[in-house]
C-alpha cells in the first residue's frame, strides 16, 4: 500500500508498505504519527483512497491535511520503504525522538498487578481470529488497567499491527491514551517502542524478547519494557514502579 500526504501544494508521496488488507486508514495514521507527520486530528480533513485507479485497488492511500496544518516536505528527505519484518530501518535514533520533542512519558495511576500482566498474552492471542485461520498473522493489543481489551489487530507484519491500534484511537482523538497498555505478539523493536510513545503509552508488553536498542528507548524516555510474558511468569526492562505485586 501507497501512503501519500495531499496539501494545497499538492500530494507528497511518504511510504509504500506491505500489508495485511483491512483497517487501512488506522494503519496509515498510526504510522504517519509515529513518524511526526501527523500531529492532531484536527489537522487532517479526510483520509481517501486513490479514485484515478481502474480497476481500484485499495491500494493507495491520500492524507488531506486541513491549510495551515503543519507540514515540511523537507522532512520526507527519504522514502520510507517498510517491510513486514523491518519496519522503518535506519531510524533507530534517541537523537532524533528529542528533536521531534518526544520527552519523559509520567509515572501516574494505579500500578499494574503482576497476575494482570501474566494474563495478558493469553488474552491478545484468544482475540485473534485471523490467526485461528491462517496461522500467520501478527497482533496487539491495547487493554486498559483493569485488564479489559479494548483494540485489537492483527497484520502481517509486527509494526503495522501495532499503527492500527494507535490508529484508531488517533481517528477518535482519543490520544495520548495515558494508563492503557500495549500488548505485542513478538518481540520488541526499537519501532515499537517508538510507535508506542507517539501516543502516549507507557507500558509495552510482549511475548518475545526487546532488542537492546527497545530498551534503550524505554530507559530514556520514562516507559515500562516487559518481556517474555507469559502465563508463569514476565521479565522487567525497564520501568518497574509502574508494577505492584
Amino acid at each position: 500500500m501507497e501512503i501519500r500526504i495531499a496539501t494545497a501544494d499538492g500530494e507528497h508521496q511518504v511510504a509504500v508498505t506491505m500489508r495485511t488488507p483491512g483497517d487501512d486508514f488506522e494503519l496509515v495514521a498510526g504510522f504517519l504519527l509515529s513518524e511526526g507527520l501527523l500531529h492532531r486530528r484536527a489537522d487532517v480533513v479526510e483520509f481517501r483512497y486513490c479514485t484515478d485507479v481502474d480497476p481500484q485497488e485499495y491500494n493507495i492511500v491520500t492524507v488531506q491535511l486541513r491549510d495551515g496544518a503543519p507540514f515540511d516536505p523537507s522532512d520526507l528527505t527519504r522514502n520510507f520503504y517498510t517491510t513486514s519484518s523491518c519496519g522503518v530501518c535506519g531510524k533507530a535514533s534517541l537523537e532524533s525522538l528529542e528533536i521531534r520533542g518526544c520527552s519523559r512519558l509520567p509515572v501516574s495511576g494505579p500500578k499494574i498487578g503482576s497476575a494482570l500482566i501474566r494474563s495478558l498474552p493469553e488474552a491478545l492471542r484468544g482475540g485473534q481470529r485471523v490467526f485461528d485461520r491462517t496461522g500467520g498473522l501478527h497482533a496487539a493489543g491495547l487493554f486498559d488497567p483493569t485488564g479489559d481489551l479494548a483494540v485489537l489487530r492483527e497484520d502481517v507484519g509486527r509494526h503495522n499491527a501495532v499503527d492500527k491500534v494507535i490508529g484508531k484511537r488517533f481517528l477518535e482523538d482519543r490520544l495520548p491514551v495515558g494508563a492503557s497498555i500495549l500488548t505485542v505478539s513478538g518481540r520488541t523493536s526499537f519501532e515499537i517502542m517508538q510507535k508506542a510513545l507517539a501516543a502516549g503509552i507507557a507500558t509495552v508488553v510482549a511475548v518475545g524478547a526487546p532488542s537492546s536498542l527497545a530498551v534503550d528507548l524505554a530507559t530514556e524516555f520514562g516507559m515500562t519494557l516487559i518481556g517474555f510474558a507469559k502465563a508463569d511468569g514476565f521479565n522487567v526492562y525497564t520501568g518497574q514502579e509502574r508494577i505492584g505485586s
